[in-house]
Formats: structure tokens, sequence, C-alpha cells
């Protein structure tokens, strides 16, 4: 949600010339959730670096995007501060993707027959929507069901991991199985 209120909101700056637009954007968010779920179990969770444990296996893994934009980068650190001046927990791990401690934390919270929402409209994600767990997609006000997640793929959420190595993903540049 950092990119996306980066380049759905124009410039904007403090009096001292820091970029703010998606420090702005992000908080606006972070203030709808807290004020629409109001939950104590609320975490954020960041991407750590671009290079991760995939980029081992496979090297060209995201190597179609381009680096952060410059006036994006000092807005990192302010955002982290905001989610800090909320008292929410923050995490990221040196080699493992926001998406990655998501499942995790899905994964803990089941065997603790705990109810989950993951905020994001990432598709990756919705291999882990089931009776537990379900996704918000907070542009849209849309819940994520398993329903929903069959209707996109056509498969059960547990499948959407064979859709995708099958057909590839271009925003992750990952090239799928010729002619699927």
């Amino acid at each position: 949600y950092i990119f996306r209120a980066y380049y759905g909101l124009p410039p904007m700056n403090r009096a001292d010339g820091t970029p703010i637009n998606a420090v702005f954007g992000f908080t606006n968010m972070l203030v709808k959730l807290i004020e629409d779920y109001n939950d104590d179990r609320m975490i954020v969770i960041f991407d750590a670096a671009r290079e991760n444990f995939r980029n081992k296996i496979y090297p060209n893994y995201k190597a179609n995007r381009g680096e952060a934009p410059d006036d994006l980068i000092p807005q990192f650190p302010l955002i982290r501060e905001c989610v800090k001046s909320f008292n929410i927990p923050q995490l990221e791990m040196e080699g493992y993707e926001a998406d990655d401690l998501i499942a995790t934390f899905s994964k803990l919270a089941k065997e603790k027959d705990d109810e989950t929402i993951i905020v994001s409209s990432d598709k990756d994600l919705m291999q882990l929507v089931d009776k537990k767990v379900t996704m918000l997609d907070p542009m849209k006000n849309k819940k994520i069901e398993i329903k929903d997640v069959e209707d996109k793929f056509g498969v059960k959420p547990e499948k959407v991991i064979y859709i995708q190595a099958l057909t590839g993903d271009k925003v992750d540049n990952i090239p799928g199985a010729p002619g699927i």
C-alpha cells in the first residue's frame, strides 16, 4: 500500500521539503483499518529488501522491476515511524518477503482456530484463503472469500499455487509453462 499511496496521490512535501504523499496515503489507509476493525491483534508486515531466497532459486525473479523512486525512499522510515506511533507491531525479516511472513502468521492463527483477515489485494496471497482466512482489498472495500478465489482462478484457493506455476506471473517476472 506504500506504492499505491505514492502513485495514487500527487506529490506532497513537508515544510522542510521531505516528500510525504506516500506517508499521508498509507496513514489514511491505516486509520481506516483501525476505525473499521479496532483489533489489538493487528500487525503491519513490510518487505525487508528486494533480494530474498527466491532470487537464489530463480535469479530473474522480479528482475523486471525498477528501483523505488528517489522521492519515495525517504518516506519508508516515516511510514515505519507512523505505524509505531499507533502502537501497532511491525515486522520484516531479511531474506523473506512480506507474503512469506503473512502466510506464516495465517498458519499460526489457524492452528489456534483464530480468524485472520489479510489486508491486501495481492493475488499471490489468495492461496491462503479458507474458512478461517479471508482477505480484504481496502481499495475496493471488498472481502475476498473462497468463492471469490474460485471465481477468479477457477479452482479452490489451495490449488492457486498450481495455476500460478503453470501460467506464470508477469508482475514477478515468472515465465510459466510454455503454451499455457
